[in-house]
């Protein structure tokens, strides 16, 4: 079997092109049916945000061509697709997932959404039955990993995520936040990081929009804001310094038309916005605008610089930990190397003892003496047990195969005193 990873992220794919690998979450059970029927498949994961899209998959000896699916599923030029695309294989697949997990591979260092993405990616693919056997195995490996990543080095020391880059882009153009008003496009959880992050940095005035009212409105409560539907997103803009939005919208939730009318009633009052969502809520041609200052995630590598910095330490011991865990895997691979031997050796063995076994039960249905056919019993199965590794260890000795010998004594042999070498008296 063979592990493979492949995908795209905010460093080998630009915006418009991740724009069109999302996987919508009602989607993913399907695309992972259709992906389990790619020859060589057995089992596989898709992992869907907006900074990446990868495949998690355990394959037999065919190789299936994940690009091309890939291509097929989304209308895709296979070509382009392929440039972008980065694929491991095995240990560097598994190391792969294990930085992925860990927040060292995301755009912001260390941000800790991407463990429950994940998280969320292996149990949709377990619920939709693509994954049950060694690749779920796999996955509960790397979040192990993650976990200790989490808790044994200053990674989230300091709690950074793209929510909060896009809050320090606000904090740096609004001299005093507490004069400003926020609103906030969606409710999920990166809409509802934002708002903590805004209350924390005593934001004027923060209004939450939401398709879904009830939880808009629980999240207002939580930072003492305002909740309103999506239809009165339009007067909330008029009043609106600040607009960060993060829906699961297929299509943009704000177009040129409505924002240039909030502008109007403005008075032309600039408006910062930030559009965190893949795909885009806000239209591109907004940022055309006169006193509209538009970003989207893929602006924010600057405002995260500094924190990125703070956490190269914590990322150093991060990627200690993922190497501690990849060769205690990698032993643990090769001992398995080892059951098929024993269990083959262990077989031989008991064949050798039930042959022995029924001759003595014979003998003593016949009348012998119990201590002679018991003493007969071990000393014919001894010297059966014992005739071929005998024979090989003497053809070792006249090969003058001293290493091996010296191997044979540490494999049959349990001195209590060990030479200095570590390999027993000879």
């Amino acid at each position: 079997m063979k592990l493979l990873a492949t995908g795209v992220n905010h460093t080998t794919a630009e915006l418009s092109l991740r724009e069109r690998l999302t996987f919508p979450e009602a989607q993913i059970p399907a695309a992972l049916q259709d992906l389990r029927r790619l020859p060589g498949v057995v089992e596989a994961a898709l992992l869907s945000t907006c900074n990446r899209t990868e495949i998690y998959c355990l394959t037999s000896d065919d190789t299936p061509d994940l690009t091309q699916w890939l291509a097929r599923w989304h209308g895709l030029d296979g070509q382009r697709l392929r440039e972008a695309l980065y694929r491991h294989e095995n240990d560097a697949a598994l190391r792969h997932m294990m930085r992925v997990a860990g927040g060292l591979d995301s755009l912001v260092l260390g941000e800790p959404q991407i463990l429950g993405q994940m998280r969320d990616a292996y149990a949709r693919a377990h619920e939709s039955g693509a994954l049950n056997g060694e690749l779920a195995r796999t996955f509960q490996q790397v979040f192990s990993v993650a976990k200790r990543i989490r808790t044994d080095t200053g990674i989230g020391a300091n709690p950074v995520s793209v929510a909060y880059a896009a809050v320090s882009f606000a904090r740096h153009i609004f001299a005093e936040l507490r004069d400003s008003r926020a609103l906030l496009i969606g409710a999920g959880d990166m809409i509802e990081l934002v708002a903590r992050h805004l209350r924390d940095q005593a934001v004027g005035h923060i209004t939450i929009a939401n398709r879904t009212l009830s939880r808009a409105e629980a999240l207002a409560a939580e930072v003492q804001g305002q909740a309103v539907s999506l239809e009165d997103v339009p007067v909330a803009l008029e009043k609106a310094d600040i607009v960060i939005t993060c829906t699961a919208s297929p299509v943009p939730v704000l177009g040129k038309g409505v924002v240039e009318r909030a502008l109007k009633k403005r008075r032309h009052k600039p408006i910062f916005m930030v559009d965190i969502a893949v795909p885009r809520d806000i239209e591109p041609e907004v940022g055309k605008l006169q006193d509209v200052y538009l970003y989207t995630v893929d602006d924010l590598h600057e405002a995260i610089e500094e924190n990125v910095r703070q956490r190269q330490e914590a990322a150093r011991q991060a990627e200690a930990i993922i190497d501690a865990a990849l060769d205690r895997h990698e032993r643990e691979r090769r001992e398995l190397a080892a059951v098929d031997t024993l269990r083959s050796y262990r077989e031989q063995v008991l064949a050798l003892g039930e042959e022995e076994l029924r001759r003595s039960l014979t003998q003593l249905e016949g009348g012998a003496d119990p201590a002679d056919v018991l003493r007969r019993f071990q000393r014919t199965l001894l010297n059966k047990v014992l005739h071929g590794p005998s024979v090989q260890l003497r053809r070792l000795a006249a090969d003058n195969r001293g290493d091996a010998l010296r191997l044979a004594r540490e494999l049959l042999l349990r001195d209590d005193e060990p030479d200095s070498d570590g390999t027993g008296s000879a």
